[in-house]
């Protein structure tokens, strides 16, 4: 009996993922749990086991090929009477109900589509009953609408907007969402001279569109400012030993994410998302915090959980465990997820500053440059003596829907607070 395997849903947002390995081959026979593919999406790479005892029957994918939730990967022949693994319900796969309609049929019946979707069909003069759907079930996403009303335009058949429409009738776009337009496709640059296409594949793919989506739907400001970190260095040196005893590494990341935490208490609007469809804040009560790595695969974020409850010599021993299995491949996908503010420090590749990018949809993150000795004048009075002191430069890059810069400046002082007095950053914790 044919059984078909789809990619089932894996949670958090993720709709697609790219087949970094097909494990099995056809006509192979397999065992319920065994890992039949390896998928890799933004967050982490995902083993995804088999769901039926059987025979491979054929094998709908190939390494490198981009899927999408629903997506058919392999159809198993299965003994009549066998009974598949129960899929808790979270992961399993979103069949289509019924094939996308081929335009320009219409439709009968309501359309399957975001908010966001319908928003950027009214923007774009686009009738999504005429729109045929690509997502799982049919389901009419927003690249759907973008090409659609390309292709229109090409063939000059948009319909004319009326001079005068009546009041009433007119639906204005969100105000805190920014509007989408269209992209104009690039020249040919072979015209000019040699070049080179290079695939833009998994994690590296997968950055680019979330970097998009971030920078296209949040209005970035950034709030820059200096903390002088030489008495937190000193403690740190001086403990670092302890802490290796007790099998971590006591990074001064370590003391920037407990400073954050405090700040992020003390100022909750950073601490959480914005729901732009239905204009309300979402405030989390939990300090989850993501840090960036620096992998060879590209810049992922793993998130260390409840912050907020663990002691720096805990966090200490967790944070490098957890960047060891991100690089290597081997974080788990909840470790991926769940993050309500993000941390990124690399500040040890050099540089005296940069901006951030939030990490969609968080509403800030915490940039850390490179810590340098330099010379400050200590005191106020034209004598006052000029001494060393390591600076560490911070940079904030925030929602500015969501708060206001004076809130970020506030943000910043407790956080260098904090980082300059110790003691006072050890009692806080």
């Amino acid at each position: 009996m044919a059984q078909e395997f789809k990619l089932p849903d894996l949670g958090e947002g993720i709709h697609e993922g790219e087949i970094t390995k097909v494990l099995v081959s056809e006509g192979a026979t397999v065992v319920e749990d065994q890992p039949i593919l390896e998928v890799e999406t933004d967050k982490a790479a995902v083993e995804i086991p088999s769901p039926y005892a059987g025979t491979v029957a054929r094998i709908h994918v190939k390494q490198g090929d981009l899927v999408h939730v629903g997506d058919l990967l392999i159809t198993f022949d299965v003994a009549k009477g066998a009974k598949a693994e129960k899929v808790p319900e979270k992961e399993k796969a979103v069949a289509p109900k019924e094939p996308p309609k081929k335009a320009p049929e219409q439709r009968e019946g309501p359309v399957a589509a975001s908010p966001a979707t319908r928003r950027l069909a009214r923007e774009l003069g686009v009738d999504l009953q005429a729109v045929p759907g690509s997502g799982p079930g049919g389901l009419v996403t927003a690249e759907d609408v973008r090409a659609f009303a390309s292709r229109a335009e090409a063939k000059t058949e948009e319909k004319a907007v009326p001079e005068e429409e009546p009041k009433a009738q007119r639906e204005e776009p969100s105000a805190v969402r920014p509007s989408t337009v269209s992209v104009p496709p690039l020249p040919d640059f072979g015209r000019w001279g040699k070049v080179e296409k290079e695939p833009l594949r998994s994690v590296r793919r997968a950055t680019a569109k979330h970097m998009a989506l971030a920078w296209s739907q949040i209005p970035h400001v950034v709030h820059q400012d200096v903390a002088d970190i030489t008495q937190l260095d000193a403690l740190r040196r001086k403990k670092m030993g302890e802490i290796a005893e007790q099998g971590g590494s006591l990074t001064l990341t370590l003391f920037i994410m407990k400073a954050a935490v405090a700040a992020l208490k003390a100022y909750p609007h950073f601490n959480a998302s914005l729901d732009a469809d239905c204009e309300e804040i979402i405030l989390k009560s939990y300090y989850h915090i993501g840090v960036a790595v620096d992998t060879e695969r590209g810049l992922l974020v793993p998130v260390v959980r409840d912050v907020d409850r663990k002691s720096i010599a805990e966090l200490a021993v967790e944070l490098p465990r957890l960047v060891e299995r991100t690089r290597s491949g081997e974080a788990k996908l909840e470790e991926m997820q769940g993050g309500t503010f993000t941390i990124t420090n690399p500040g040890h590749l050099g540089g005296t500053g940069f901006a951030p990018i939030i990490n969609y949809p968080e509403v800030a993150i915490l940039g850390v440059a490179q810590a340098r000795w330099q010379p400050v004048v200590q005191g106020e009075s034209e004598d006052a003596p000029i001494v060393p002191r390591l600076l560490l430069p911070l940079v904030l890059a925030f929602d500015h829907r969501v708060e206001d810069g004076a809130a970020a400046a506030r943000f910043m002082v407790t956080v260098i607070g904090l980082l300059q007095d110790p003691d006072k950053l050890l009692l806080s914790v």
